[in-house]
């Protein structure tokens, strides 16, 4: 669940960050939208496992964070887009660095300095 700002700990900056990219679907939501915009069909294949309920809930969370933009084309059957807002961008490098610490786990080396 994306928590708002005025549950987290007012003068904890890393609390605040946590309650945006809190559950396993968020974080890999924004991998999927780091490369572009998705259906949400397209999502839904790219995560893998993820219930058609789970995935509305998070990004409808996403969304009203202002993280997700969501586009709605007028066609026969519907067609709706995601994609990152500019505040939702600024998280390429938090999933970038989630990204190096997963590849040195699966190696088997956590130290920094490997």
């Amino acid at each position: 669940m994306v928590k708002t700002l005025e549950t987290c700990q007012p003068d904890c900056p890393v609390a605040a960050a946590a309650a945006v990219l809190d559950g396993k679907w968020t974080t890999l939501i924004f991998r999927e939208l780091l490369t572009g915009t998705r259906r949400y069909s397209e999502l839904q294949r790219g995560l893998g496992g993820v219930t058609p309920r789970m995935l509305a809930l998070r990004l409808s969370e996403l969304e009203a964070a202002g993280l997700v933009g969501k586009t709605i084309y007028p066609t026969v059957p519907p067609k709706t887009e995601y994609a990152l807002t500019e505040l939702g961008r600024q998280v390429e490098p938090v999933i970038a660095a989630m990204a190096e610490f997963g590849s040195r786990l699966q190696k088997g080396r956590v130290n920094p300095a490997a």
